[in-house]
């Protein structure tokens, strides 16, 4: 296994002592870093930016070529974690723990070193990793200035009396953040925004994924596996890909190999919606981007994304968005000629 050592005091010093790891090319625009890596280590990236509160966002989407484990070293009380896993697999264990918790795909963890000053993260051979960390500064000064962090730091760090690790249950809308994030194509201040929004986006999930989980004695995913689970998202995916489909409950469910019922199961546990609504959902959406960006007219777009009829797509739409399509139209003209 090979053992990186990390004790940054920001950004550009960690991927600093990365680069002289495990090598790579790096390159760093205003607070955001990137390590290309494609040598006998692995090959992928690991990217990060820092953002206000003193709050860090990592990514890695990489595949290592032999077991990693990243020894990342911070003061006791300082800093909470979370982590969650897109695809593939990690573990994470602290210094002096022989147990180390795995976070597969979907999943959720937290992590605070309350007694010690290590986390160590760890990555599978020829495993590839798509997963993310956000660490939270709760130290007292970053508490007293920030008061999201000193909440942070009352829930997973003020009343413990042991170094804290959580494996939570499957989130499938945390997927999808994710996805959002690497769709950003702006750059500068927007970009940053945008990134901003986002990572508190999914932070406030993985918060609210731990409280449920604690306060909840069920299974939060059901009967569902993670392979399933995974085959739910590339349904959802498909969706997205091509809203016009009319294929019923069952035929969707069939291009998955997995249960009508499962399928409800797992669109409700992943959008909570049916899958009915989901699909609903999506067109509307997929219309306004077309009524927007488009010279489409509205009956042109009602065909193309396979509604029944022009007045119930107005119906919907109209729930959706508190306008109709042809008024939303109007107002788009009314302030491009403004």
């Amino acid at each position: 296994m090979k053992t990186i050592d990390i004790k940054a005091t920001n950004l550009q010093s960690m991927f600093q002592t990365l680069k002289s790891t495990i090598g790579g090319t790096f390159s760093m625009q205003l607070n955001e870093g990137e390590l290309y890596v494609d040598n006998g280590v692995g090959k992928g990236f690991i990217r990060g930016i820092e953002l206000e509160r003193d709050t860090i966002f990592v990514e890695f989407d990489i595949k290592f070529k032999e077991d990693v484990k990243f020894v990342i070293k911070s003061p006791q009380r300082a800093v909470a974690n979370f982590l969650y896993c897109k695809e593939g697999k990690l573990s994470h264990s602290f210094v002096n723990s022989s147990q180390a918790k795995t976070v597969e795909t979907f999943q959720t963890g937290v992590s605070a070193n309350i007694t010690t000053n290590e986390n160590h993260i760890s990555f599978y051979k020829d495993i590839y990793v798509n997963s993310t960390i956000i660490s939270v500064n709760t130290s007292k000064t970053s508490s007293k200035e920030h008061p999201i962090n000193k909440m942070v730091s009352e829930i997973f760090i003020k009343n413990k009396t042991k170094d804290y690790s959580y494996t939570g249950s499957y989130n499938l809308k945390i997927a999808d953040s994710i996805n959002q994030l690497k769709a950003i194509k702006q750059s500068g201040v927007v970009r940053t925004l945008l990134i901003q929004g986002l990572v508190n986006v999914i932070l406030a999930m993985e918060i609210e994924q731990h409280s449920i989980d604690i306060k909840s004695a069920q299974n939060p995913t059901g009967s569902l596996t993670g392979f399933e689970l995974k085959q739910i998202k590339e349904l959802s995916d498909y969706i997205n890909n091509f809203p016009e489909t009319n294929l019923s409950v069952t035929e969707l469910a069939a291009k998955i190999s997995i249960s009508p019922a499962k399928v409800q199961e797992g669109f409700k546990l992943m959008h909570d919606k049916t899958l009915n609504n989901y699909i609903r959902y999506v067109r509307v959406k997929k219309s306004e981007e077309l009524i927007k960006n488009t010279d489409l007219n509205i009956s042109e777009i009602v065909y193309s994304l396979g509604f029944s009829s022009r007045s119930y797509f107005s119906k919907i739409f109209k729930a959706q968005y508190n306008c109709s399509p042809i008024e939303y139209k109007q107002n788009i003209k009314l302030a491009a000629t403004a």
